[in-house]
């Protein structure tokens, strides 16, 4: 089977595969080549693979849509991260998770400072300061 999990900007992972397990909102599934073609709404978790070569990958992903078809699995998702070793995934994703905080409150912090920027002018403008 070729996987291919896409991003909003990139192609995360392009490879054969010979198996899939992960994880819908009614619980985890396996896909194996002869698998039925279908299509499923991933749940956030962990979307784990067996390279060609038979190494084990886990992917940590956010929710997205899952898509068999012959040969081809689609996965379409906003974050994916992966790793051979379930350990170092979570450690990843907490650093992520902590960056993507720390970027959160900044963007609100700018967000906050442009409001009061346009509530003071929007008040000048009606008392014909400016």
């Amino acid at each position: 089977m070729r996987l291919k999990v896409l991003l909003p900007i990139k192609v995360y992972v392009d490879e054969e595969v010979t198996k899939i397990r992960a994880k819908a909102e009614n619980g985890f599934f396996g896909i194996l080549p002869r698998h039925v073609d279908f299509v499923a709404a991933l749940a956030p978790g962990i979307l784990s693979f067996e390279t060609a070569a038979g190494e084990e990958v886990f992917m940590a992903v956010d929710e997205g849509i899952l898509v068999k078809y012959g040969a081809d699995v689609l996965v379409s998702t906003r974050h994916a991260m992966r790793s051979s070793d379930l350990g170092r995934l979570r450690q990843i994703v907490e650093e992520e998770f902590q960056a993507l905080d720390e970027w959160e409150r900044k963007a609100r912090s700018a967000l906050a400072r442009l409001e009061a920027n346009f509530v003071q002018h929007f008040m000048e403008i009606e008392e014909g300061r400016l």
